[in-house]
C-alpha cells in the first residue's frame, strides 16, 4: 500500500502549508490514494488514516487538524482549536499555533493565506458559487478581526479546474455579467453555445481587488492530470459512482 504523500508548496507563503494530491494514502478503488473527504462513500476509517498521515506530514497530531461542513458559502469561520462539531463555513482563520487549517476540494479552489508579520493564516474552499457570493472576501475580512493586515496577506491558489477544462453553459454566463460585467473577460466560446470559464483567472481577480499584497495560483489542472488529482467533474464524465477529495492545509 502506497504511503509516500506528495505536497505541492509556494514559495509565496511563509506559513508552513501544502497543497496534497492524491498520491499515497491508504484508500482504493475510485479513492485511489490520500482521499481525505469524510463526505465521500469511502470507508470512514481509511479516511481517517489518510487525514492522520497529513497531519503527521504538517508536523501535528490528527486531533489538529480542523475541517468545515463546506456548503459553498461565503462563511468564514475564526478557530482557535479543535471544533467538537463541524459548522457550515467554508473558510477558516487562526492566530493559533498548532491549529491545521484545511479545505477539502475536487475542481473547486482551494486557497492558502497568511500574514506572517501578524501570525495569521487562512484557508477557503472557493468554487465559482462561493467565490460570486465572496468566500475570499470574508477569509480576509476574518483575517483582519485577528490583526492582519490585507495589504500584507499573500493569498495562493493551489490545484482547481483550469479554464480550458471547465465548460459552462450561457446561464452561467448570463449570472457572472450580471453580477460585474468586468467578470465577462473570464469566460472563452467553447463548442456550439458552450464557454470555458476561468475560475482561477476569476479566483486571482477577486483576491487583487479585495488588495491582498500578492496573490498567485499554482497552475495545476485537477481535471487534466488523474493520476495526481481527484475531479468532480471528471468523475462526473466517466460515468463515476463517486469521486476523492483533495486536501490543503496550513498552520503557524
Amino acid at each position: 500500500m502506497p504511503s509516500t504523500l506528495e505536497i505541492i508548496t509556494s514559495d509565496a507563503l511563509a506559513a508552513r502549508h501544502g497543497f496534497f494530491t492524491r498520491k499515497g494514502g491508504a484508500s482504493s478503488g475510485i479513492f485511489a490514494g490520500l482521499n481525505c473527504g469524510t463526505g465521500s462513500s469511502d470507508q470512514t476509517e481509511i479516511v481517517a488514516i489518510n487525514r492522520a498521515r497529513v497531519a503527521e506530514a504538517m508536523g501535528l497530531g490528527p486531533e489538529a487538524l480542523v475541517t468545515v461542513h463546506q456548503v459553498h458559502s461565503a462563511r468564514a469561520l475564526a478557530v482557535t482549536g479543535p471544533l467538537s462539531i463541524r459548522p457550515e463555513a467554508d473558510a477558516l482563520v487562526t492566530a493559533t499555533p498548532g491549529v491545521l487549517l484545511a479545505v477539502l476540494t475536487a475542481d473547486c479552489q482551494p486557497v492558502l493565506f497568511a500574514d506572517p508579520e501578524a501570525g495569521v493564516v487562512g484557508a477557503a474552499h472557493a468554487g465559482w458559487r462561493g467565490s460570486v457570493d465572496g468566500v475570499l472576501e470574508a477569509t480576509i475580512d476574518a483575517m483582519e478581526t485577528l490583526g492582519a493586515r490585507r495589504s500584507r496577506i499573500t493569498a495562493v491558489i493551489g490545484p482547481t479546474i483550469s479554464q480550458a477544462a471547465y465548460e459552462v453553459g450561457p446561464e452561467f454566463f448570463d449570472r457572472f455579467r450580471a453580477e460585474d460585467e468586468d467578470s465577462t473577460r473570464f469566460f472563452a466560446g467553447g463548442p456550439g453555445d458552450r464557454l470555458l470559464f476561468d475560475l482561477p483567472g476569476y479566483g486571482l481577480h477577486r483576491l487583487r481587488n479585495a488588495g491582498v499584497k500578492t496573490a498567485e495560483w499554482t497552475g495545476h489542472c485537477t481535471y487534466r492530470d488523474p493520476e495526481r488529482f481527484f475531479s468532480y467533474r471528471r468523475t462526473t464524465h466517466a460515468g463515476e459512482a463517486d469521486y476523492g477529495r483533495l486536501i490543503s492545509t496550513i498552520r503557524l
